[in-house]
Protein backbone atom coordinates (compact mmCIF):
# COMPACT_ATOMS: atom_id res chain seq x y z
CA UNK A 1 0.00 0.00 0.00
CA UNK A 2 0.99 3.40 -0.66
CA UNK A 3 0.13 6.75 -0.41
CA UNK A 4 1.99 10.14 -0.97
CA UNK A 5 0.59 13.67 1.11
CA UNK A 6 2.01 17.30 -0.19
CA UNK A 7 1.39 20.23 1.66
CA UNK A 8 -0.28 22.36 -0.35
CA UNK A 9 2.01 25.39 0.43
CA UNK A 10 1.34 28.66 1.86
CA UNK A 11 -2.19 29.45 0.42
CA UNK A 12 -3.67 32.50 2.19
CA UNK A 13 -4.62 34.34 -0.48
CA UNK A 14 -7.35 32.34 -2.01
CA UNK A 15 -5.95 30.85 -5.20
CA UNK A 16 -6.55 28.02 -7.08
CA UNK A 17 -3.90 25.76 -6.00
CA UNK A 18 -4.75 23.24 -2.82
CA UNK A 19 -7.48 24.62 -0.07
CA UNK A 20 -8.59 28.08 -1.11
CA UNK A 21 -7.37 30.31 2.55
CA UNK A 22 -5.49 27.77 4.29
CA UNK A 23 -1.94 27.70 5.23
CA UNK A 24 -2.35 23.84 6.50
CA UNK A 25 -3.73 22.21 3.49
CA UNK A 26 -2.41 18.72 2.26
CA UNK A 27 -3.60 16.34 -0.39
CA UNK A 28 -2.93 12.71 -0.17
CA UNK A 29 -2.92 10.65 -3.26
CA UNK A 30 -3.46 7.18 -3.01
CA UNK A 31 -1.81 3.93 -4.67
CA UNK A 32 -5.06 3.15 -5.84
CA UNK A 33 -5.67 6.41 -7.48
CA UNK A 34 -7.81 8.82 -5.19
CA UNK A 35 -7.44 11.97 -3.30
CA UNK A 36 -8.21 13.17 -0.08
CA UNK A 37 -7.83 16.92 1.10
CA UNK A 38 -6.79 17.87 4.54
CA UNK A 39 -6.85 20.33 6.94
CA UNK A 40 -5.45 21.78 9.94
CA UNK A 41 -7.25 23.42 12.83
CA UNK A 42 -7.46 27.08 13.16
CA UNK A 43 -4.96 28.55 15.19
CA UNK A 44 -5.89 31.70 16.86
CA UNK A 45 -2.73 32.35 18.48
CA UNK A 46 -0.86 31.91 15.12
CA UNK A 47 -3.24 32.28 12.05
CA UNK A 48 -0.46 31.05 9.80
CA UNK A 49 0.68 27.92 11.63
CA UNK A 50 -3.08 26.99 11.28
CA UNK A 51 -5.89 25.42 8.74
CA UNK A 52 -8.67 26.94 8.05
CA UNK A 53 -11.15 23.79 8.75
CA UNK A 54 -11.92 23.13 5.17
CA UNK A 55 -11.22 19.89 4.95
CA UNK A 56 -10.99 16.85 7.41
CA UNK A 57 -8.11 17.07 9.96
CA UNK A 58 -5.42 14.61 9.65
CA UNK A 59 -6.85 12.36 12.84
CA UNK A 60 -10.18 12.82 12.03
CA UNK A 61 -9.40 10.41 8.72
CA UNK A 62 -7.37 7.65 10.80
CA UNK A 63 -10.45 7.77 13.33
CA UNK A 64 -13.37 7.61 9.79
CA UNK A 65 -10.63 5.19 8.23
CA UNK A 66 -10.77 2.99 11.52
CA UNK A 67 -14.83 3.39 10.82
CA UNK A 68 -14.79 2.33 7.71
CA UNK A 69 -12.63 -1.04 8.24
CA UNK A 70 -14.88 -2.48 11.07
CA UNK A 71 -17.76 -1.70 9.14
CA UNK A 72 -16.48 -2.99 5.95
CA UNK A 73 -15.65 -6.07 8.40
CA UNK A 74 -19.16 -6.24 10.18
CA UNK A 75 -21.19 -6.27 6.73
CA UNK A 76 -18.67 -9.18 4.91
CA UNK A 77 -18.60 -11.43 7.87
CA UNK A 78 -22.47 -11.04 8.16
CA UNK A 79 -22.94 -11.45 4.19
CA UNK A 80 -20.91 -15.13 4.57
CA UNK A 81 -22.86 -16.02 6.88
CA UNK A 82 -25.86 -15.82 4.89
CA UNK A 83 -27.80 -12.92 6.73
CA UNK A 84 -29.92 -10.82 4.99
CA UNK A 85 -27.82 -7.24 6.25
CA UNK A 86 -29.45 -4.52 4.84
CA UNK A 87 -27.25 -1.15 6.52
CA UNK A 88 -24.56 -0.98 8.60
CA UNK A 89 -23.31 2.42 10.38
CA UNK A 90 -20.53 2.63 13.01
CA UNK A 91 -20.75 6.40 15.13
CA UNK A 92 -17.38 6.74 16.53
CA UNK A 93 -16.67 8.86 19.29
CA UNK A 94 -13.04 9.45 20.81
CA UNK A 95 -10.96 10.93 23.31
CA UNK A 96 -7.34 12.01 23.22
CA UNK A 97 -4.38 12.38 25.41
CA UNK A 98 -3.85 16.11 26.41
CA UNK A 99 -0.41 16.40 25.46
CA UNK A 100 1.86 15.47 22.25
CA UNK A 101 1.71 12.70 21.25
CA UNK A 102 -1.85 13.04 21.16
CA UNK A 103 -2.98 9.62 20.85
CA UNK A 104 -6.26 8.54 20.57
CA UNK A 105 -6.94 7.29 24.50
CA UNK A 106 -10.41 5.75 24.47
CA UNK A 107 -12.31 5.19 21.28
CA UNK A 108 -16.56 4.27 21.30
CA UNK A 109 -17.86 3.05 18.14
CA UNK A 110 -21.68 2.28 18.51
CA UNK A 111 -23.17 -0.16 15.49
CA UNK A 112 -26.86 0.31 14.09
CA UNK A 113 -26.99 -2.80 12.11
CA UNK A 114 -30.46 -3.05 9.96
CA UNK A 115 -31.66 -6.43 8.53
CA UNK A 116 -34.34 -9.36 7.93
CA UNK A 117 -34.11 -12.22 11.19
CA UNK A 118 -30.56 -11.64 12.00
CA UNK A 119 -29.59 -13.08 15.77
CA UNK A 120 -27.87 -10.18 17.87
CA UNK A 121 -25.09 -13.12 18.54
CA UNK A 122 -24.16 -12.67 14.99
CA UNK A 123 -23.92 -9.44 15.69
CA UNK A 124 -22.05 -9.53 18.20
CA UNK A 125 -19.77 -12.06 16.59
CA UNK A 126 -19.18 -10.11 13.52
CA UNK A 127 -17.63 -7.02 16.14
CA UNK A 128 -15.80 -9.05 18.02
CA UNK A 129 -14.22 -10.93 15.13
CA UNK A 130 -13.52 -7.74 13.58
CA UNK A 131 -12.07 -6.12 16.60
CA UNK A 132 -10.08 -9.28 17.43
CA UNK A 133 -8.96 -10.60 13.78
CA UNK A 134 -9.74 -8.40 10.76
CA UNK A 135 -9.71 -4.55 11.38
CA UNK A 136 -6.23 -3.71 11.11
CA UNK A 137 -6.92 -0.35 11.78
CA UNK A 138 -8.96 -0.96 15.03
CA UNK A 139 -6.22 -3.62 15.96
CA UNK A 140 -3.55 -1.03 15.86
CA UNK A 141 -5.23 1.77 17.44
CA UNK A 142 -5.82 -0.73 20.64
CA UNK A 143 -2.49 -0.29 21.33
CA UNK A 144 -2.99 2.51 22.76
CA UNK A 145 -6.82 3.55 23.07
CA UNK A 146 -9.41 1.44 24.88
CA UNK A 147 -11.82 0.89 22.59
CA UNK A 148 -15.13 -0.27 23.12
CA UNK A 149 -18.40 -0.99 21.11
CA UNK A 150 -22.44 -1.57 21.40
CA UNK A 151 -24.68 -2.30 19.07
CA UNK A 152 -28.49 -2.25 17.98
CA UNK A 153 -30.34 -4.20 15.54
CA UNK A 154 -32.98 -3.05 13.60
CA UNK A 155 -35.76 -5.53 12.02
CA UNK A 156 -36.28 -4.54 8.29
Amino acid sequence: MECTVSWTGPNTSGGTSGTPGSAMSFLATTGSGHTLVMDGAPDAAKPENGGANLAPRPMETVLAGTGGCTAYDVVLILKRGRHDVRGCTVKLSSERAETDPKVFTKIQMHFVVTGRGIPASAVERAIAMSHDKYCSATIMLGKTADITTSFELIEA
